[in-house]
């Protein structure tokens, strides 16, 4: 299915090195950001409480915010949780440390008073509403997700490699890998200039970015694999360049479908889901750059070939070079 087809090969490869200096500098950029500022950790990473409640009519959580921001909490996290009666509310160790939900103990310590957390909590919903549970999150539980976060994006990355380096060859698996991290970078660049919170759903975005990601990438080098195949006479960049001209339509009709359900979320979507497709709409748009400009050209540095693709068959020893040779008419 195409909207359009364009008739002429657009040149991308010709301005393959102003492209990828752009890409260096906004990597070099978030790299910098991410050393110096750091990521705004949400709960789930560096501990703090959870509390889950339950309220006879339909949680008004804007009211609960407001109350939470009324003693000086910055971006209290609160959410629906099931159903519209039942919300979850998430502070930080930050937050938790807010003199207003302080109390001190029989030894003198200042600790957090639950029944004032509690209060606060149920304060908007009325006399029927009530506290189903009260948890803390330890920073040693924060440590091990962050740590299985790792290890997750680490086992994809080297899924990705394997699977492009099958199906294809090694060049196009170092190409496809570099602009799949190029796009994760640069994401959490973003969270980390912005000081966006970086919650386990952020990282499930990442996540999914990679694989939309190389997905495109997949696609073009699927392209330049018949390319090759198919036009003998053309060289490399310009097998490179009608690769990409003839999947445009594709890509629009793909990335634009996907942006649109990720911006409905983006405005439509509340809080919960600000962040999550946030991060979607940033690695959507960068994974359509980095697939077209980063990895086809990064690939054609390494010195892809059609022999790469292609495989000559091996004549056997004693067969004529013709296979039509010696028949009989």
């Amino acid at each position: 299915m195409e909207f359009f087809r364009i008739k002429k090969d657009i040149p991308f490869m010709k301005r393959a090195i102003l492209f990828n200096a752009i890409s260096f500098l906004t990597f070099a950029a978030a790299v910098f950001f991410l050393f110096s500022r750091g990521l705004n950790l949400s709960v789930e990473f560096t501990g703090g409480v959870v509390v889950e409640a339950r309220y006879e009519q339909t949680a008004d959580l804007e009211k609960i915010r407001s109350a939470m921001a009324g003693i000086g909490i910055a971006e209290p996290q609160v959410q629906s949780f099931g159903t519209v009666r039942d919300v979850l509310v998430r502070l930080s160790t930050k937050d938790a440390a807010v003199p207003a939900l302080r109390s001190t103990d029989a030894n003198g310590k200042q600790v957090l008073d639950q029944a004032k957390l509690q209060s606060l909590v149920l304060a908007p919903g009325g006399a029927g509403a009530s506290v189903k549970r009260v948890e803390f999150v330890g920073p040693a539980v924060g440590d091990e997700l962050a740590q299985d976060g790792i290890k997750a994006l680490a086992m994809v990355v080297v899924g990705i490699m394997l699977y492009l380096a099958f199906r294809f060859e090694w060049k196009y698996a170092v190409a496809a890998i570099i602009a799949n991290l190029h796009d994760v970078i640069i994401i959490l660049g973003f969270f980390a200039y912005f000081q966006w919170e970086f919650s386990l759903a952020v990282l499930a975005a990442v996540l999914a970015v990679l694989g939309y990601s190389v997905n495109e990438s997949v696609v073009i080098f699927d392209r330049i694999r018949e390319n090759f195949r198919r036009y003998r006479k053309m060289n490399t960049e310009q097998v490179i360049d009608s690769a990409i001209t003839g999947t445009i339509s594709r890509t629009i009709i793909t990335h634009g479908s996907t942006q649109m359900m990720v911006l409905s979320m983006l405005l439509f979507g509340g809080a919960t889901l600000h962040y999550f497709a946030l991060a979607l709409t940033i690695g959507i748009c960068f994974g359509i750059y980095s697939s077209v400009f980063v990895a086809a050209a990064i690939a054609m540095w390494l010195g892809i070939k059609r022999e790469d693709l292609i495989k000559p068959t091996a004549r056997k020893e004693g067969e004529p070079d013709d296979p039509n040779s010696g028949a009989v008419i």
